[in-house]
């Protein structure tokens, strides 16, 4: 494939990857990878998602916010934290922010909290807006629909829901995020039967590293741990999904990717 490809949510900062963390990135960048966003879900994996994306300026860029899961941690300094981050010149999104009703990890009204003092964070601050939502629609769409027209961008990350979720996110000219999830047989199958309807102005890809490895991955890796070289393999699944080569997906999902985090050519 030789088009180059975004990866738009890596989770650099997982401990996982401090062991070798240099020869996973080579060997993104030797499979096409050769931009990825650093994704941030708390106040201090922003701060050292900065760090990351400074170390190796080159690829990475990165994001700043605090992820559903962890909205019970948001409090009074929280969106001074994040605020300071935003004129990084590396970060280029606010979020990971959203609502996770799956796993409940932090109270809803927590999590609906913190969703709306990020969008204010994206509104003042000019950046796109880097979401995610999970078995949490109907909530979601009411926040994020309140603040949509104010916003520079917005992405729904890790899509995984059903066709008219997707319908209602692209009417409020949202882009979608897809990710290995297509690629399992079990729990994403559906989403083969519709990915083609995003507009190629619309759709991004990504592997949210180190999870999600794709599941008809093979050989799968040792340690089961995803990393940003099998993007090119999610690539080729959006691709015979959408009736396009991989190339074409490569291409297209690049650009879009630049485009909406604003990134130098």
């Amino acid at each position: 494939m030789p088009a180059t490809l975004t990866d738009i949510c890596f989770n650099f900062t997982h401990s996982s990857f401090r062991r070798d963390e240099a020869d996973v990135l080579q060997r993104a960048i030797d499979a096409g990878v050769t931009t990825l966003i650093v994704t941030g879900s708390s106040v201090e994996e922003s701060q050292q998602g900065i760090v990351l994306a400074h170390k190796y300026p080159d690829n990475l860029y990165a994001t700043a916010g605090v992820h559903p899961h962890l909205a019970k941690e948001w409090d009074a300094s929280s969106p001074a934290a994040i605020k300071k981050m935003l004129v990084d010149k590396k970060i280029k999104a606010v979020g990971e922010c959203g609502l996770d009703y799956n796993r409940d990890f932090s109270p809803r009204d927590k999590q609906r909290y913190a969703m709306e003092a990020q969008l204010e964070l994206a509104v003042e601050s000019g950046l796109p807006v880097f979401l995610h939502e999970r078995d949490a629609h109907d909530d979601f769409i009411r926040i994020l629909a309140t603040y949509k027209s104010e916003l520079a961008d917005a992405v729904v990350h890790c899509f995984t829901g059903t066709q008219s979720q997707m319908e209602a996110y692209l009417e409020l000219d949202c882009h979608i995020g897809i990710t290995g999830w297509i690629c399992d047989e079990r729990r994403g199958h559906h989403l083969q039967d519709f990915v083609g309807l995003i507009p190629d102005n619309r759709l991004m890809v990504e592997t949210d590293a180190p999870y999600l490895t794709p599941r008809n991955l093979k050989p799968q890796p040792r340690d089961r741990r995803n990393e940003p070289v099998f993007l090119p393999h999610i690539c080729e699944a959006v691709a015979r999904a959408r009736g396009e080569t991989p190339e074409q997906v490569a291409a297209s999902t690049d650009k879009t990717a630049k485009l909406f985090f604003r990134l130098e050519n």
